[in-house]
C-alpha cells in the first residue's frame, strides 16, 4: 500500500480528526516553533486564525507523525489549503517511544506567504479550534501536554472567539467539562483576550 506520512502540530494531532485507520506516532520535532500566523476566511464567510509554525534553531514542538494512505492526500490538501508542504523533516522528528528518526518523506504543513500574518480581530482564534487541538494534546501527553503547547506557541496576543455554545471549527470535537475547565485555567494564566462570538 503506499501512504503519505506528515507531522501534526496542531488539530492533527487529535485522532478524531484523521481518517480510521490511519498510523499515529506521538514524537517531537526540533528546529520548529508554532504560531498563531496563518489568517482566512471560509466558507461561512468567517475570518479566523490557524496554527502555522516557522524554523527556529534551539526549538522543539511535540506532535505526530501520521501515516495513512496516498489516496487521501488530496482530501488532506484540500483541508491544509491555505498551507504548502514543507518536506525533508524526518531527520528532526524522534518518535517518543524509541527516539527514532522519522521517514525521508516525512513532511509538514506550513502557512503559504500569501496567508502567513499574525490574527487579529477580524481574524481570530476560534475556541472551538483551540479546545480540539488542546483535547488531542492531552489525549497524549495528558496536562504536561497542554502546559507545552502554550509553552512553545507564540501569538498569544491573539484574540479568542468563544464560540464552544456554537462550534464554528467544522471538526469541532465533544470534550468532558471538566477538561474543558482545566483548557479555560491555562487561558486565563496566558491572560489570553476572550471575544464574544
Amino acid at each position: 500500500m503506499i501512504t503519505i506520512t506528515y507531522f501534526g502540530y496542531g488539530s492533527l494531532v487529535n485522532a478524531a480528526t484523521v481518517p480510521d485507520g490511519a498510523e499515529i506516532v506521538p514524537g517531537r520535532l526540533k528546529g520548529w516553533v508554532r504560531e498563531w500566523r496563518v489568517c482566512g476566511v471560509w466558507e461561512n464567510g468567517q475570518g479566523r486564525c490557524a496554527l502555522s509554525v516557522r524554523q527556529e534553531p534551539g526549538s522543539e514542538i511535540r506532535g505526530v507523525m501520521t501515516r495513512e494512505q496516498q489516496s487521501r492526500l488530496q482530501a488532506l490538501e484540500q483541508r491544509e489549503s491555505r498551507y504548502e508542504k514543507i518536506g525533508q523533516i524526518g531527520t528532526s522528528f524522534r518518535c517518543e517511544a524509541e527516539s527514532k528518526p522519522g521517514p525521508e518523506e516525512l513532511f509538514l504543513f506550513k502557512a503559504t506567504p500569501e496567508n502567513e500574518r499574525w490574527g487579529c480581530d477580524r481574524h481570530p482564534i476560534l475556541q472551538s479550534y483551540l479546545d480540539c487541538v488542546l483535547s488531542g494534546f492531552h489525549q497524549i501527553w495528558g496536562e504536561e501536554g497542554v502546559s507545552h503547547f502554550f509553552d512553545t506557541t507564540d501569538g498569544w496576543h491573539v484574540p479568542v472567539l468563544q464560540d464552544r455554545a456554537a462550534p464554528l471549527y467544522p471538526r469541532a470535537v465533544k470534550i468532558d467539562t471538566k477538561l474543558l475547565q482545566m483548557f479555560d485555567d491555562h487561558i486565563e494564566r496566558q491572560k489570553l483576550t476572550l471575544i464574544s462570538a
